[in-house]
């Protein structure tokens, strides 16, 4: 059976972000997360920042979602002892 390795981009994620790594994702996240935190130079850049963290966060979410079901796939799989 053949699996696919990376789960399909959220229609909502924009195409840069959709064609991330979980961990690329995850490690650009935390970037925004701690730009956030210290205070961004402005609004307009604070907005920003918000709207790529919730466009990361989606995807760090679809990868884990894919990886789940994969999981739960894997585990019928399993004959029961």
């Amino acid at each position: 059976m053949a699996q696919s390795s990376s789960p399909a981009p959220s229609a909502s994620a924009p195409a840069d972000v959709a064609s991330l790594s979980y961990e690329e994702a995850r490690d650009e996240l935390v970037t925004v997360v701690s730009e956030l935190e210290q205070g961004a130079s402005s609004l307009e850049r604070s907005l920003a920042l918000w709207e790529r963290g919730e466009a990361l966060a989606r995807r760090c979410e679809e990868w884990l979602l894919g990886a789940r079901e994969r999981l739960e796939a894997a585990r019928r799989q399993v004959p029961a002892e």
